[in-house]
């Protein structure tokens, strides 16, 4: 297995990225290789500061990066010797088995669509988050940012997504799939909500379970939540400000620590060909090393090519 980390992507990179992948290499079985992806003297210099062989690493030089200002599409096709544009190069060509950056999402995006290309049969993509709602068990939210308009077939497929990764990564054998809304009858919610919830109620696909509140997200109610990405990334960012406010506020519980996205580390992208995880901007070396260790996890579970089987 071959994962590969942008190494330039992120606030606090490389110094955060190449500890991250020390704090991985160091979990990892040896059969799984790590590919550091950026300018090589900088990784060769964090891993000196931190006492590290880099010899337990490959990596691959790249000369440019693409920063969190740069215009995500145009940034993509012009700096083809960055450090994202490789690793997803790499991906394209089976170089690589995973790939993760906490870069321009933007960027990552672009990507992930120009080289790696959705699923056959796959309407869109998108980016969905696990939301905890017990000690080991986890709702997963999609869309939370990519689709923030979307059509009712588009959200079917969602659910259709979603499933299949609560069932072949969070191991749940018949995965619960809601649809969110603001009131749990059929005839609830706005055009979008009600024509998907037609569209969803005699699902073959999957256990539609009808319509989910707001309170009713880190309840057992669902295993998988649908919704359009303007509201999902609403609801993503609600729960970041929930756990700063928890920490500002001094409580300190196991269960709220679920809620700091360096555990976490990374969101998939579901609906395209490869295992691709975007981490948080601000990514610290834990979350970095749970990004990879996500994009393993996902790996061992062949989720891929289950999707692309269950889409033909």
């Amino acid at each position: 297995m071959r994962i590969g980390l942008d190494i330039m992507g992120g606030d606090h990179a490389p110094k955060a990225t190449v500890k991250g992948a020390v704090l991985a290499r160091e979990i990892l079985p040896p059969d799984c290789e790590l590919v550091l992806i950026g300018e090589k003297d900088n990784i060769l210099k964090e891993c000196q500061t931190l006492s590290f062989d880099s010899d337990r690493f490959t990596i691959i030089h790249a000369e440019e990066t693409i920063s969190m200002n740069d215009h995500p599409v145009r940034a993509f096709s012009v700096k083809k010797k960055s450090s994202m544009y490789l690793g997803f190069e790499m991906l394209s060509h089976n170089e690589l088995d995973g790939f993760c950056s906490a870069g321009n999402t933007g960027a990552m995006l672009a990507g992930a669509m120009f080289t790696i290309k959705s699923i056959p049969g796959v309407i869109r993509p998108s980016i969905s988050v696990s939301i905890p709602k017990g000690e080991n068990d986890y709702t997963l939210l999609l869309d939370v940012g990519l689709n923030p308009d979307v059509r009712p077939d588009v959200l079917y497929q969602f659910g259709f997504m979603g499933a299949l990764f609560a069932r072949y990564v969070h191991g749940v054998e018949n995965p619960r799939v809601g649809l969110l809304n603001i009131g749990s009858e059929p005839e609830k919610g706005n055009l979008l909500t009600k024509s998907t919830f037609q569209v969803m109620q005699d699902s073959p696909d999957y256990l539609f379970i009808g319509n989910v509140e707001g309170n009713e997200l880190f309840g057992d109610r669902a295993d998988v939540v649908v919704c359009d990405g303007f509201s999902g990334n609403v609801i993503l960012k609600q729960t970041e400000s929930f756990y700063g406010l928890m920490r500002k506020i001094n409580i300190s519980h196991p269960f709220f620590e679920k809620f700091n996205y360096e555990n976490f580390g990374g969101t998939p992208i579901l609906g395209i060909g490869s295992p691709v995880l975007i981490g948080h901007g601000m990514s610290s070396s834990v979350a970095i090393k749970n990004m990879i260790l996500k994009n393993q996890e996902i790996i061992l579970s062949g989720l891929i090519k289950k999707m692309i089987k269950a889409f033909e």
